[in-house]
């Protein structure tokens, strides 16, 4: 019987939970349910989402044939001890329960160290989880520059830059809602700016690896309010935010060397973006949205130095 590991994440987007056995694995997540017109969620409503989303998810999961070895949960965005989202309540105390019931260790980790094992690993890199290395956290909520080094069996993630106001999610998400699109609205707005000819796009101010990204939003809309085509506007505020990330990630090699740089989370998965900055790291692209699948790698390494 194989063993594998068993992990959840709750994030405010997604509810997840993965399976992971040393070398493959599988994520089984469904996005949380946003009536049209709003951008997101209460925590509230979100965490009430998740438990009730838990068992049907769990269940996409086939486990009658292998033996859980340790089960883990993402328990809060960063590492930081201020950081906390009621919303990863619904795993980490759903997961606590299964390791307790069968008798297995339980192990925790950020939302933020999840994101990087799972796309170094997507990407064929999980060398990258034991070597200094740049890491982009681009999402819905996030977008940091992280410079992340191996912390025991998991890694620790130093925010060095990024955005200082709105995230890029949050600036894709906004735009989407002024077109019309459903929330959230990356991949929407990603194959619509596909579509583009190619045009005019705002170039936020970089000051060493931090940008604001209000002005690139305050623009999208003047260019929708003149009446330009669905497809500019989209182009024009995704490659807005590749203008920012490219700036600051080549200024940040200035300042560390030339190290590898990591993009995860799930603007990442942005094929713009992909094509842009061609010289990146990125993880699959069902991979770099929210997902359990880094936690549970996170835990076989864990319960591998556990053991």
């Amino acid at each position: 019987m194989k063993k594998l590991t068993l992990a959840f994440d709750t994030s405010n987007y997604t509810t997840s939970c993965a399976v992971f056995d040393g070398e493959t694995g599988m994520n089984s997540g469904r996005l949380l349910d946003v009536a049209p017109g709003q951008l997101g969620l209460r925590q509230s409503d979100a965490l009430y989402a998740h438990i009730r989303r838990l068992p049907s998810v769990t269940a996409a999961l086939d486990l009658r044939e292998a033996e859980v070895a340790a089960v883990g949960a993402s328990t809060k965005p960063r590492e930081a001890e201020d950081s906390y989202m009621p919303c990863f309540l619904a795993g980490a105390s759903h997961g606590a329960v299964l390791a307790k019931v069968l008798g297995v260790p339980f192990f925790e980790f950020s939302h933020q160290q999840g994101h990087i094992a799972a796309a170094a690993w997507s990407a064929g890199r999980a060398d990258l989880l034991e070597t200094p290395h740049l890491a982009w956290h681009l999402s819905g909520g996030t977008t940091e520059l992280l410079y992340v080094k191996p912390a025991g069996t998991a890694v620790t993630c130093e925010v060095i830059g990024g955005t200082t106001d709105i995230s890029a999610g949050q600036l894709i998400d906004r735009a989407g809602q002024l077109l019309g699109l459903r929330f959230p609205s990356g991949k929407a707005l990603d194959k619509l700016a596909q579509t583009a000819a190619g045009g005019d796009f705002y170039a936020p101010k970089t000051t060493g690896l931090e940008f604001s990204l209000s002005g690139a939003e305050h623009k999208m809309k003047q260019l929708k309010e003149s009446g330009a085509d669905a497809a500019d506007v989209a182009y024009f505020t995704i490659m807005s935010v590749i203008a920012a990330v490219r700036r600051a990630t080549e200024n940040a090699a200035s300042k560390y060397g030339d190290l590898p740089v990591l993009f995860s989370g799930g603007v990442a998965s942005n094929a713009l973006l992909r094509q842009t900055l061609s010289g990146g790291i990125y993880a699959e692209p069902q991979y770099s949205t929210d997902n359990a699948l880094g936690v549970a790698i996170l835990t076989y390494r864990a319960v591998g130095a556990h053991e």
